[in-house]
């Protein structure tokens, strides 16, 4: 049978075997090892990877309606999947809102909020997104939006997105008082006379806020997460766990989908709320499977903290400012619940867990409850672990999710961030621990918790390797023991994510039988330094055999397995 698509690079990259022997294990069905530099091929047949070899084993393959794309030079890899972020949400604040990142001081802040400001109505609301709460000295607040910006509604999500700075017109409009309860651990923050601070924390406090926000027209909403989910892919995704389905995530994605495809797969995992009962379970679980062509429920998520940042996160010892101490479901024994209620379905969980406590809560959970059938259980952040847990995620099979990025951009190797400084030195030391989690065997995959985290995974991959922003060559590496080679860092985006997803019979592979999500890069990541890996060009990815083409390099001298310029689409034999 002929193929539908074949791609020709100089290397098919598998991923497999060691850094001290790359080649173990990693021969191609014909024998060839991915290192071998004759150009390597991979054909595809109804979205399926159907032969991995040179290109010469693979003419056979070719027949008159075959199209071929040859990428002289370049290296072909399983698709990168982002294990953690949250791309509708994410799209439309980012899509909406003044972009504060970077802004390193009060002023910073309010120059960009000034500039979005001016020529537009007084009335209208002033949203921002990632905010780092370090420009503050001492607790956030929104008074000095007060003094800057007079009458306005303005509301900044904090970095970490757990959090927001709220002015004293966008307190007003929004009916807090300081006085509401929540069922989970959110708070509307006082002062000492009792009137709100303009500080928000966690999602049901934080819901009062947005529940006063413009609304975003459906168009627009689903606008803003086509292009996000565009920028993703010519990162090089080709799929991305969405830790989240709330509003309006189904109508969006129907709605892209009656445009075209998607990008990129989109995993979706909706939220338990905290402290929730029964009927929302029941709920939540009749949505698994609901999906469309490229979108899908499976899986659902916990938060059983919040972050260090703001005191929120559950730690075996309270921090400096005797907070971080409490979950956020206050009844854990409804935690306990929820997740039997759910793997006993067959449904695998993901828990948001940041403190020691909350790991070790969370462990203790799926050591009762059991794998479910279909996939691990995972737990995702693990900011701060201790030594005795490290073993225990190999031992129960659940996945740590981590985002090495929030450390290289959220915290500082002095110590001197909020971060550092709120749960001290010996739990900072702690932190992102990926190598020791690898190490201890455990199935490490990594996201970038997007919009919190930069988008580009090759960015992300860089960092975790560096322990630094890629692009700060003179900043000091936080916890450097922790970096991880480049072939550990890629498996963690492909083979590691597919795990985490129960498809690792699926994705993940470039192997016969595996579905066809294929990331085409310049250059093998392997032979580059990490800092030539996060500018590496990415020409393609593939989506269960359909091919999207990115980016284009200049023409390599001619070999007679690879003639045409990077990117070439060679029409098939019956067309001219």
């Amino acid at each position: 049978m002929h193929a539908d698509t074949i791609l020709l690079a100089r290397t098919v990259e598998l991923l497999t075997g060691t850094d001290a022997d790359p080649d173990t294990a990693a021969t191609t069905d014909h024998g060839t090892r991915p290192h071998d530099r004759t150009p390597q091929g991979v054909a595809v047949t109804a979205g399926r990877i159907t032969a991995v070899g040179p290109a010469e084993l693979l003419a056979p393959l070719r027949g008159p309606a075959t199209t071929v794309h040859e990428f002289p030079d370049a290296a072909i890899l399983p698709g990168l999947v982002d294990a953690h972020a949250h791309p509708v949400w994410g799209a439309i604040s980012t899509g909406s809102g003044v972009d504060l990142s970077g802004a390193a001081t009060l002023d910073e802040v309010l120059a960009r909020l000034a500039d979005a400001a001016a020529g537009r109505p007084a009335e209208d609301w002033i949203t921002g997104f990632d905010l780092d709460v370090n420009v503050f000295d001492g607790e956030p607040h929104g008074a000095f939006l007060a003094e800057h910006l007079p009458g306005r509604p303005v509301s900044l999500l904090t970095r970490d997105a757990h959090a927001l700075v709220v002015s004293p017109h966008a307190v007003e409009l929004s009916g807090l008082t300081g006085r509401e309860s929540f069922t989970d651990a959110s708070s509307v923050v006082v002062d000492r006379d009792g009137r709100p601070t303009g500080y928000v924390l966690e999602l049901q406090a934080m819901d009062l806020v947005f529940a006063h926000y413009p609304e975003v027209p459906l168009d627009t909403a689903a606008a803003h997460v086509r292009a996000q989910l565009e920028r993703f892919a010519r990162g090089g995704l080709t799929g991305l766990h969405a830790l989240d389905f709330g509003e309006p995530s189904e109508e969006v994605f129907r709605h892209l989908e009656e445009q075209g495809e998607l990008p990129l797969r989109v995993r979706c995992s909706p939220l338990v709320p905290a402290d929730s009962t029964p009927d929302v379970w029941q709920r939540i679980a009749g949505l698994q499977g609901l999906g469309g062509r490229r979108w899908q429920v499976d899986g659902v998520k916990f938060m059983l903290d919040g972050t260090a940042d703001n005191g929120t996160a559950w730690f075996e010892h309270p921090d400096v400012h005797g907070e971080n101490r409490e979950p956020l479901w206050r009844d854990t024994d409804a935690y306990r619940a929820a997740v039997r209620f759910f793997t006993e379905r067959g449904i695998p969980t993901a828990t948001h867990a940041i403190g020691d406590r909350a790991v070790r809560f969370a462990l203790d959970v799926f050591e009762e409850t059991g794998r479910a059938p279909r996939a691990p259980h995972r737990i995702e952040h693990l900011e701060s672990v201790p030594d005795d847990l490290l073993p225990r995620f190999a031992r129960l099979d659940v996945v740590a999710g981590l985002q090495p990025v929030h450390a290289t951009r959220q915290t500082r190797a002095d110590g001197t961030d909020n971060w550092s400084r709120r749960i001290g030195p010996e739990r900072a030391a702690r932190g992102w621990r990926t190598r020791d989690l690898l190490d201890h065997g455990a199935v490490v995959a990594l996201g970038s918790d997007w919009p919190i985290g930069p988008g580009d995974p090759r960015v992300g991959l860089a960092d975790c390797q560096l322990r630094r922003p890629v692009e700060e060559p003179d900043a000091a590496p936080v916890q450097p023991g922790q970096a991880v080679t480049a072939r550990e860092a890629y498996r963690a985006m492909t083979a590691a994510a597919a795990y985490a997803a129960g498809a690792d019979g699926e994705l993940g592979r470039i192997a016969p039988g595996f579905t066809a999500d294929l990331t085409v890069l310049a250059a093998n990541p392997l032979d580059l330094d990490p800092e030539a890996q996060a500018v590496n060009p990415v020409l393609a990815t593939v989506v269960g055999g359909s091919v999207q083409l990115h980016a284009r390099i200049a023409p390599t001298p001619a070999t007679p397995a690879a003639a045409a310029a990077p990117g070439t689409v060679v029409a098939p034999k019956d067309q001219p």
